[in-house]
C-alpha cells in the first residue's frame, strides 16, 4: 500500500540500502496510480510538511515518478517530515483523492536540501546576536530572515526577556543550545539576576532546541499542555535526528527535547518578581499550542509566531481561519510593542497584525476559489497574482507551500 511504501522510505534514511527496493515498490504505487486514471492524472505530488520548518510540495509527471530507486534517492537526500501522496487533478483533489500517507523522515524545508556543513570551516563567524531594548524592562534578540542552517546555527527567530525585581524571565528558547547560552551571556552583561522563568510560546524546534540551556541553569520551563503531543511524537524525534545531521555541530547528539516543568491550559496569570504577566492561549492558529505572552507594565506582547514581521509566515499544518480568529483576539491587547516570533518588533502593533492576517486572508480567498471550482493546484497558484507579497524575505522558499497546504484546507472548507 502506499502507506506501507511511504513508512519504508522514511527507514531509508537510517539504511540507504533500502533505496533501490523502496523506489521499486513506489514504481509499482506509481504505475497503479497512473493506471488509474491516465487520462486524468496529469501530476504525482509528493507533499512533506513539517511542524519546525518549512516544506517540499514538488510535482512529478505522471508516468516518470519513479524510476527503480531515483525517486527513493532523490527524496531520502531531501529532509522531510510528512510526506504524502495525492493525486492532484480537480477531478480528483477533491474527495476521490487516492489517500494520505506519512513517514516519518527529518525536517521539512522547501527545495533541495543544503549541505549538512558538519565540518565547521577555521574561522567560522557566528551570526550576530545583540540585545534589543523595546521598553524600559524588556529587551529581544531577532534571528535572520532564513531558513535554518549550520551556516546560520539555526538561529531564525526571535526570543525576548523581561528583567523584574529578582529574576529574568525568558520568552522562546531559540533554536540550538548554543543560541540560548550566548543569549544567557547577553543577560549577564545587562543584569546580575538570574533567569528563573521560560516561557515557550510553541513547540517548534526553532523555538525550543535551546531549551535544555536555561532549564540545565535553573529555570522553570512554562508552556501549553498541548505542546506534549507534539513533544512525545515521532515526528519530534525524527525532526531531531535529522537536525543533529544538517546543523551539526550546533545541534547534535547532545542536544534534547525539554518537558516543560509546567504544563498550562487557558490563560495564566503570574507575578514574578514584582511583575505581572499574562500567559494566553491562543490555539489553534500558528499551532494548536500557540500562547502569547502580555507584559501590562511594560505594555509588550510577545505573539509567538502568531504575527510574522517582514517576511513571509510560515503556514505548515496550521488552520488559517483559526489564525486570522486569533490575530483578531490580541488586538484587543493594548500594546504599544509586539514583539514577533520572526522578525522585527512592531511599534505599530496593528499595521504588522493587519499585514499578517491580510497575507493569511488572501491565500484563503485564492486558493478557495480554485478549491471550489476544482482548478488543478499548479495552474491556480500560476494565475494568482503574488505581486503584494512577492518581496518579502522567504516568499520564494515559502510561499508555494503555503499556497498548497491551504489548497487542501480550502478543500475541505469551501462550500
Amino acid at each position: 500500500s502506499a502507506h506501507s511504501a511511504l513508512q519504508m522510505l522514511a527507514m531509508a534514511r537510517a539504511m540507504p540500502a533500502l533505496c533501490v527496493l523502496i523506489g521499486q515498490i513506489l514504481t509499482i504505487l506509481s504505475s497503479a496510480i497512473n493506471s488509474f486514471s491516465s487520462s486524468e492524472a496529469s501530476s504525482f505530488f509528493l507533499h512533506a510538511e513539517d511542524r519546525s520548518g518549512l516544506a517540499v510540495v514538488r510535482p512529478f509527471p505522471a508516468g516518470t515518478v519513479c524510476s527503480g530507486g531515483s525517486l527513493a534517492s532523490q527524496w531520502i537526500n531531501q529532509p522531510l517530515i510528512t510526506v504524502s501522496v495525492k493525486l492532484m487533478n480537480g477531478k480528483f483533489s477533491r474527495r476521490r483523492a487516492l489517500g494520505w500517507a506519512a513517514a516519518l523522515a527529518g525536517a521539512g524545508v522547501f527545495g533541495p536540501a543544503a549541505a549538512a556543513d558538519s565540518d565547521v570551516p577555521q574561522g567560522f563567524v557566528p551570526p550576530e546576536m545583540k540585545p534589543i531594548q523595546v521598553a524600559a524592562h524588556t529587551w529581544y534578540v531577532q534571528g535572520q530572515s532564513a531558513l535554518g542552517s549550520s551556516r546560520n546555527q539555526n538561529f531564525i527567530s526571535n526570543a525576548g526577556f523581561v528583567v523584574t525585581d529578582d529574576s529574568v524571565v525568558v520568552v522562546d528558547a531559540l533554536g540550538a543550545p548554543v543560541l540560548a547560552q550566548r543569549l544567557l551571556e547577553l543577560i549577564a552583561e545587562i543584569t546580575d539576576k538570574p533567569v528563573k522563568t521560560v516561557i515557550l510560546t510553541h513547540y517548534h524546534a526553532d523555538h525550543i532546541y535551546g531549551a535544555q540551556v536555561f532549564q540545565d541553569a535553573g529555570a522553570r520551563i512554562i508552556a501549553n499542555e498541548l505542546g506534549r503531543e507534539y513533544l512525545y511524537s515521532h515526528t519530534a524525534q525524527g525532526r531531531l535526528e535529522a537536525s543533529r545531521e544538517e546543523m551539526a555541530p550546533w545541534i547534535n547528539a547532545d542536544t534534547r527535547l525539554v518537558e516543560a516543568d509546567e504544563w498550562m491550559n487557558g490563560t495564566r496569570a503570574l507575578s514574578l518578581g514584582g511583575m505581572d504577566f499574562v500567559v494566553q492561549s491562543v490555539g489553534p492558529a500558528h499551532t494548536v499550542e500557540d500562547v502569547v505572552v502580555w507584559v501590562p507594565a511594560e505594555k509588550v506582547l510577545f505573539s509567538g509566531d502568531l504575527v510574522f514581521a517582514n517576511r513571509v509566515p510560515y503556514v505548515g499544518e496550521a488552520d488559517s481561519r483559526s489564525w486570522l480568529q486569533a490575530l483578531d483576539g490580541i488586538k484587543t491587547f493594548d500594546a504599544k510593542v509586539i514583539v514577533p516570533g520572526h522578525g522585527d518588533a512592531s511599534y505599530e502593533p496593528q499595521k504588522d497584525i493587519e499585514i499578517t492576517s491580510r497575507y493569511l486572508q488572501y491565500l484563503r480567498d485564492s486558493m478557495a476559489e480554485a478549491a471550489r471550482e476544482l482548478i488543478p493546484f499548479d495552474e491556480a497558484y500560476a494565475a494568482t497574482d503574488w505581486s503584494e507579497f512577492e518581496g518579502l524575505p522567504l516568499f520564494h522558499e515559502a510561499n508555494r507551500m503555503n499556497a498548497y497546504n491551504t489548497y487542501l484546507l480550502m478543500e475541505d472548507q469551501v462550500d
